[in-house]
């Protein structure tokens, strides 16, 4: 057989009445594709009949179909990861389960990362059909943010829709919520000139609801200053906490030798001045916060090191049995 060239890779939880259709529509994108690819479900715990759904296709005769059954929702970032775990791929597509991204781009996206020698090529989707008021706006805000902050500027963070080079993505390890700073991601370990955008179609809901409200983009106004961190300090989270702790220390040293100028040189009372307490705090801050900069030195070395742990935990794989076809 000869190696796979993508694999196509959606996280689905409750989809019951979308991923039939969306298993119809990759098949139909992808008949012209003339290099073998696989395609990849991962059901990420869904209480409905998603799972049942999707492996009615497993007996279908023109697709290699892999299902990873997670053991409940661990979310869309680890869903997304252990589908990455599992592609056979030299390249690797993501987009989501709910029929809003259209398979019909990955053909045009893959062409694209090849003839434009990029790493990562992510989905635009310039003629969003969501709402303007929960979805546009807090999106628009937070590309533009997220862009100023980590130096990749695309016009939109949010698409699943995007297109990867196996061997960088599987050098990026996704946790927590981060899905949504993949760019931002794999600019650690690439040059951001590696990394493209392409305008793609982008459908309304047609099933189910949105996972997603506006109490999102609180989690990710703190999830982009952890990415911030990790841009910049993860290799030296000690330099971080550090220089706040010695700005920190200098201040409070400043104040101390104020008050004892104050008191043993002019004799006045220093005992009940607020700012006492202000040198002694700035002072046990800066003794903390140096403390846990040496503290945070010592994990970043553990994370370093080789660790085979994962963001999830697979239940059971289906494939199709080849020796039926």
């Amino acid at each position: 057989m000869l190696p796979i060239e993508l694999s196509v890779v959606i996280p689905v939880f409750n989809e019951e009445d979308s991923i039939e259709p969306l298993i119809t529509r990759v098949s139909d994108a992808m008949v012209n594709f003339s290099a073998p690819w696989e395609l990849i479900l991962v059901d990420d715990g869904s209480t409905d009949r998603t799972l049942t759904n999707a492996r009615k296709a497993l007996c279908r005769p023109d697709l290699q179909l892999k299902i990873i059954e997670l053991q409940k929702n661990f979310g869309q970032t680890a869903a997304m990861q252990s589908g990455i775990d599992a592609a056979s791929g030299r390249l690797i597509a993501t987009l989501d389960g709910d029929l809003q991204n259209d398979p019909v781009d990955i053909p045009a996206m893959v062409k694209a990362i090849e003839e434009r020698q990029l790493d990562l090529l992510v989905g635009w989707r310039k003629n969003r059909q969501d709402g303007l008021l929960l979805r546009k706006i807090p999106s628009w805000c937070a590309n533009r943010l997220i862009g100023k902050i980590t130096g990749v500027r695309l016009h939109d963070y949010g698409c699943s829709l995007k297109v990867y080079r196996a061997s960088i993505i599987k050098q990026v390890k996704l946790m927590g919520e981060m899905h949504r700073f993949i760019p931002a991601w794999v600019a650690g370990v690439v040059p951001s000139s590696r990394i493209g955008e392409m305008p793609v179609t982008h459908h309304a809901r047609q099933h189910g609801h949105s996972k997603y409200g506006i109490s999102r983009t609180f989690r990710v106004i703190l999830d982009l200053l952890s990415v911030l961190f990790f841009m910049r300090y993860k290799a030296r989270p000690g330099h971080f906490f550090g220089s706040i702790g010695l700005a920190a220390g200098a201040a409070s040293v400043l104040i101390l030798l104020y008050l004892a100028f104050d008191k043993f040189l002019l004799g006045n009372d220093i005992g009940t001045r607020p700012m006492l307490i202000v040198g002694v705090m700035l002072f046990l801050s800066s003794v903390q916060l140096v403390t846990t900069g040496i503290l945070a030195e010592m994990m970043a070395r553990a994370y370093f090191r080789d660790d085979e742990t994962t963001s999830y935990i697979v239940r059971e794989v289906f494939v199709r049995d080849q020796t039926n076809v």
